[in-house]
């Protein structure tokens, strides 16, 4: 493995989102003194927080799996995720729901879930059920160490035993074929395999490969921190600052000072001089290439994933129907991913991620209030309308999401909201995601693995990008693993992995029961 030359003992982290604080918890672990300059007032990047009117909004992801992985920055520095944030395990991980009126509970336990799918669609695809998850950890097994959680410097690396295991298992066919194998029936299909959205590919040109995501929603477990994502963000840069590093807030990087191929300093914006030995970018690509002053040559343009439009309404009542998370399916499938990834129309008869966070944590609205977030995956802004367009766009598709929501059984929401932001591919854009997009770089076969933007850049021998749009790529566990990767190649320590402590074992019944705010959830 490549690694930083020359010295690294002061390392500047350049931004505290998820990706930049587990990197720095890894450096001050390798005993290096680490700086992060963040241009916001506090940690989180992505997985930010919002005071709207009271209620408490995540403004980044929502959905937590493979905990495990923050778990393994805190060991870094001798620290534990679980001192510092209660996760709970939510039972079900999600409840869909389905445009002929059936919903599903998503368990993550084997047999809770075999028996809720024989419920549900009969023994056979029970059978299925058991067959498929079998094949999901599978697949984990041979893809996560070789092919995830690990540095690439050539695609001659994927020359391994565990290719060909991947091979066997199917991992090079199409991710909708490959899961059709297994269940029949199209509402479990749809289960399985709407996850390759969150790569920006339809599950019908997926690589089979790409299921390691639904194995990390439907077998490895989903959680919920209490105080919301930004809980995670937060505790990570308090255990950061106790390690000794020293956090800079409001401080955003005008230029890096450079000479003989080294960056020598980092300049902020008011003139600042920080000196520094190497740097960890974590900014988008974009921004990251400019502070550089090149970027790298590739054979094709930089493809990224669908955007989405995000609803956030605090409202004054709920819906019993809905779950801590809720997958609405319209009717449509193929046409959708169609929409999202060619044609650039908005969803005709939209799928979407309805979230509750206050089933299990009323304090994050007032007293007697909900906080409700709808997700509506939409076309980036290169395939479908320009970031402009949504000035106009965004309030009118806000009226026809809301109309739908209550066609699907939340009567009276329009009504119920008290405070709402809406956020659209005019609001990505404005925070410099390229396309518009919050979901980064799409994981088609030229965007994966070796073929994603290096870590590295040639022609500066001591800068490590880390981040979504990097080295393994979007997801909060994979960003989580970009940060480890990333000060891999300043410590050398490749392959180091750190004993972490497990979340405390309760009963389901215990990690799932909703705080008063949700108690109408029948999950």
């Amino acid at each position: 493995m490549r690694t930083v030359a020359g010295p690294t003992d002061h390392v500047v982290v350049v931004g505290a989102g998820l990706s930049g604080l587990a990197c720095a918890l890894h450096l001050l672990g390798a005993g290096r003194r680490v700086t992060v300059v963040e241009r916001e007032s506090g940690p989180g990047g992505r997985a930010g927080r919002l005071d709207l009117g009271g209620y408490q909004v995540d403004t980044g992801p929502t959905v937590l799996t493979m905990p495990h992985l923050a778990d393994e920055a805190f060991a870094a520095v001798g620290d534990s995720l679980y001192r510092h944030v209660e996760l709970v395990a939510l039972h079900p991980a999600y409840r869909a729901c389905f445009a002929d009126g059936s919903s599903l509970d998503v368990h993550t336990d084997g047999e809770a879930m075999e028996a809720e799918v024989r419920r549900f669609a009969g023994a056979a695809e029970a059978t299925g059920y058991r067959e498929l998850r079998t094949w999901l950890e599978r697949l984990y097994r041979a893809q996560m160490h070789r092919f995830i959680d690990t540095n690439f410097d050539s695609p001659l690396q994927l020359l391994s035993p565990d290719l060909a295991r991947l091979a066997a298992l199917g991992g090079f066919g199409r991710l909708d074929g490959r899961i059709g194998r297994f269940l029949s029936d199209d509402r479990l299909r749809r289960v399985f395999s709407f996850q390759s959205l969150y790569a920006g590919v339809a599950p019908a040109r997926a690589l089979a490969a790409y299921a390691v995501i639904a194995y990390m929603d439907t077998v490895a477990g989903v959680w919920f921190p209490r105080g919301g994502m930004h809980a995670i963000p937060r505790a990570m840069a308090d255990a950061a600052a106790r390690a000794g590093a020293e956090l800079r807030w409001t401080s955003d990087v005008g230029s890096l000072e450079r000479s003989a191929g080294r960056v020598r300093a980092v300049r902020l914006t008011t003139g600042e001089r920080i000196p520094c030995d190497a740097v960890i970018l974590t900014c988008e690509l974009p921004a990251a290439y400019r502070l550089l002053g090149r970027a790298p040559r590739r054979p094709s343009r930089i493809r990224h994933s669908p955007s989405a439009v995000i609803l956030h309404a605090g409202t004054d009542r709920t819906w019993p129907h809905l779950s801590h998370h809720t997958l609405s399916f319209g009717s449509a499938w193929e046409r959708t991913f169609d929409e999202l990834t060619r044609s650039g129309r908005l969803m005709s008869d939209p799928s979407l991620l309805i979230t509750r966070p206050t089933s299990h944590d009323a304090a994050l609205a007032p007293p007697g209030r909900h906080l409700h977030y709808v997700l509506a995956p939409c076309p980036n802004t290169t395939v479908g309308p320009p970031a402009a367009a949504w000035r106009d766009l965004g309030p009118r598709y806000r009226d026809r999401l809301v109309g739908e929501l209550e066609r699907r059984g939340m009567d009276g929401f329009a009504n119920s909201v008290q405070e709402e932001l809406l956020v659209t591919p005019l609001d990505w854009t404005a925070q410099g995601h390229s396309a518009g997009s919050p979901f980064s770089v799409s994981h088609t076969f030229a965007q994966t693995g070796p073929f994603r933007p290096r870590n590295l850049v040639r022609g500066v021998e001591n800068v490590v990008l880390a981040g979504c749009g990097t080295t393994p790529g979007v997801g909060v566990p994979t960003v989580l693993i970009s940060g480890k990767l990333a000060a891999a190649r300043v410590t050398g320590g490749a392959g180091r992995r750190y004993v972490t402590v497990r979340p405390p074992p309760a009963s389901p019944a215990v990690l799932a029961t909703p705080t008063q705010a949700g108690t109408d959830d029948p999950s």
